[in-house]
């Protein structure tokens, strides 16, 4: 799950241009950085990744991955975090999985097989970026360039012969491709606000299950859906992506519906717009 964060050069050399004091330019930066420009990227699809066949019985085995989530993976308050500190030791194990995936001809996969590479490509090469930056206390410390709040755009792996970002999996192939709003679901960005991470690799036959289970455990914390006096708080992911959620608040609302338990369902029974966005950036660190 990722935002592209920026402030704008173009002022900034305007600023400069017009003679603005060292002081008022670090006020006017101050201001900028607090109150930043929220744009998530849109789904445009990558056609080369469309490629697939149907008739493929290959499969992509995950089990490193898997075993390295039962090893450093754990919940506190139905929060899934991460022992970055003691998963260090196991960078090689996770070098070596990634490694082993970047060889995938996964072009020729069916479907199904190809969900679940990419979903795991991305949390996995997630986890590698928070490893080589760590300690660190937000994702959006690591810095993928100039002016950049976070290590999305920045080109981390290669496939097929091809440099891929994880803002090139998330939103110019999973998204575009599967059209799933329980995709954001899957992906992790490292976050506390994040919906969590899974505790197991996706494969081809457990995909639907992780994605409906992702769904209801996030919809039904309080870090994405509060309904407070009446008034109903939820996760940014809800704005950021709300063209993947029926695109207003009526269709974020139906999905909602779709996985509350039942007293938050009849909570959301009498409401029909949203009064508040927010989401915690912290690292999702044990």
């Amino acid at each position: 799950m990722t935002v592209m964060i920026r402030f704008s050069l173009s002022l900034l050399i305007g600023s400069v241009a017009q003679g603005i004091t060292m002081n008022k330019l670090s006020l006017f930066l101050l201001l900028l950085l607090c109150a930043p420009t929220m744009a998530a990227p849109k789904a445009e699809l990558w056609d080369y990744w469309q490629a697939h066949n149907s008739q493929s019985t290959e499969t992509v085995t995950h089990d490193a991955w898997d075993t390295f989530l039962q090893k450093h993976l754990s919940t506190r308050d139905d929060v899934a975090v991460l022992d970055y500190s003691n998963a260090s030791a196991d960078k090689k194990l996770l070098d070596s999985y990634l490694k082993r995936l970047s060889q995938t001809p996964v072009r020729m996969l069916n479907r199904d097989e190809q969900r679940a590479f990419w979903i795991n490509l991305y949390n996995a090469l997630t986890v590698r970026t928070i490893l080589k930056n760590y300690p660190v206390d937000s994702i959006r410390d690591i810095s993928s360039g100039f002016l950049s709040f976070g290590p999305w755009d920045e080109k981390i792996i290669t496939i097929e012969n091809t440099e891929l970002s994880l803002n090139d999996i998330e939103h110019r192939i999973l998204r575009p491709i599967w059209q799933d709003a329980r995709l954001h679901y899957a992906v992790n960005c490292a976050s506390i606000g994040c919906p969590n991470l899974a505790a197991h690799a996706f494969t081809a036959t457990n995909g639907e299950a992780l994605l409906e289970a992702a769904a209801a455990a996030y919809i039904n914390h309080p870090r994405g859906v509060q309904i407070q006096n009446g008034v109903l708080h939820v996760s940014s992911i809800y704005d950021w992506f709300k063209i993947d959620f029926g695109n207003d608040d009526i269709g974020v609302i139906a999905h909602l519906k779709k996985y509350a338990e039942p007293s938050l369902f009849a909570k959301l029974q009498n409401i029909s717009a949203i009064a508040k966005y927010d989401y915690d950036w912290s690292l999702n660190d044990k």
